[in-house]
C-alpha cells in the first residue's frame, strides 16, 4: 500500500465508485485527466442503464471523447479504482489513452495485469503507460462491502 497521498483524480474516482455503490451498482468510478483537468468521468451504470457496456471506464471515455470532439483521447490518463476488463481495456486501447492507474486488482475479470493481458499482447495496436496499487486498499473494501450486503 502507497505512503504518498492520493492524486485527486483517483480520489474523485472513489467517490464516483461510492455513487455506483449507493445506485446499487458494483463500486467502479473512473475519471479522464487532460493537462490536469478532469474531461470525463463515469461509474458503473449496466443495470440503471440497461447497457452491458456500461462500465465506468467506457462512461468516461464517452464523456471525455465527446468534450474533445474526437475519439483518440491522445495525451490523457485514465484513473479507473479496479482493474479494467478485456472490453474496457480494448477501448483503452482504441482510445489511446497515455497513461492507465488504477487500484485494485480483479483476479476474476481483470485483463491489464490478470486474464488476457491485454497490453501485453503482440497484436494489440496501443499501450498505455500502466500505473495499479493507487488507492487500491479503499477500492477492494468499496467492493467487499458491496458485496458482503448482497450475501
Amino acid at each position: 500500500m502507497s505512503q504518498f497521498p492520493l492524486p485527486d483524480p483517483m480520489r474523485r474516482a472513489l467517490n464516483l465508485a461510492k455513487t455506483a455503490a449507493e445506485r446499487g451498482e458494483v463500486p467502479v468510478g473512473a475519471v479522464v485527466v487532460k493537462d490536469g483537468v478532469i474531461i470525463g468521468e463515469g461509474h458503473n451504470r449496466p443495470r440503471e442503464s440497461h447497457d452491458p457496456t456500461a462500465h465506468a471506464e467506457i462512461v468516461a471515455i464517452r464523456a471525455a471523447a465527446a468534450a474533445l470532439g474526437n475519439e483518440r483521447l491522445d495525451g490523457c490518463d485514465l484513473y479507473v479504482t479496479l482493474e479494467p476488463c478485456a472490453m474496457c481495456a480494448g477501448a483503452i486501447a482504441h482510445a489511446r489513452i497515455a497513461r492507465l492507474y488504477y487500484g485494485a486488482d480483479d483476479p476474476k475479470g481483470g485483463a491489464v495485469v490478470h486474464g488476457p493481458r491485454t497490453f501485453a499482447q503482440p497484436t494489440i495496436h496501443h499501450r498505455p503507460e500502466i500505473y495499479d496499487d493507487i488507492g487500491a486498499g479503499e477500492a477492494a473494501a468499496l467492493l467487499k462491502d458491496f458485496f458482503a450486503t448482497r450475501r
